[in-house]
């Protein structure tokens, strides 16, 4: 109910774990499907990774569409989505790119509900050269404008695109991923309804900055911005 959002467990019902690295815990897609979304819609993550967003619309009885430029993760994702339970949503995974969502018509999707790469922190590929995890963040944002662009597109007037996305460190200073990212959305038409600050808990590379580093403040954050169409 506030705008700060900080769940101590990770979150491991059906079939959710923190195997994938960088999956974001269950608790956000869950809470971000139930508050701008009704049964039946269509929630589209179009950076699937495993599956967490599409477990979650499962459960909870919205349609989803999942997409990912690593046939990797696709394969990943279909194998979490593979639990028996009692609905008739249609959830469907597909290789492709954020970027051009062709298979997708204009205005189609109800909430785009979704948590791209933090530039090229976490890399998900080695020679895949349409991937934008291996970009460093200047050119990640040039992508990212396409992103939102397409996003813009095939969401409904009036509806919600919820993204996560966290800061970084180079030599010490911060690059603002988040608000940088923020702004991709904004000039793509995108109106700025929500920014929620998620706490971060047991970050797998914390321990190996609170050794190395004791001359900036660990980051323990990251940003949900909440846009609408």
């Amino acid at each position: 109910m506030t705008s700060i959002w900080s769940f101590q467990d990770r979150g491991n019902w059906a079939t959710h774990s923190g195997a994938y690295r960088g999956n974001w815990s269950p608790y956000v897609p869950r809470n971000l499907i139930l508050r701008y979304s009704k049964t039946d819609e269509w929630v589209l993550d179009q950076f699937v990774g495993s599956g967490t967003t599409l477990v979650e619309a499962k459960l909870l009885g919205r349609n989803a569409i999942g997409i990912d430029i690593n046939s990797n993760s696709v394969s990943i994702s279909k194998a979490n989505l593979n639990f028996d339970w009692n609905a008739n949503n249609k959830i469907v995974v597909k290789y492709g790119d954020a970027r051009n969502l062709s298979c997708l018509k204009d205005e189609s999707i109800d909430l785009i509900c979704t948590h791209p790469p933090y530039a090229n922190i976490i890399k998900y590929s080695i020679d895949n050269i349409n991937d934008i995890s291996l970009l460093d963040s200047n050119e990640f944002f040039v992508e990212m404008q396409k992103v939102a662009q397409e996003s813009y597109r095939v969401l409904k007037k009036s509806k919600v695109c919820a993204i996560m996305m966290g800061d970084t460190r180079k030599n010490g200073y911060i690059v603002p991923l988040g608000y940088r990212t923020m702004e991709c959305f904004l000039n793509a038409g995108f109106k700025s309804k929500e920014i929620i600050i998620k706490e971060q808990h047991n970050c797998k590379s914390s321990k190996y900055w609170t050794k190395k580093y004791y001359s900036f403040l660990l980051l323990a954050h990251e940003y949900i911005f909440i846009f609408e169409k």
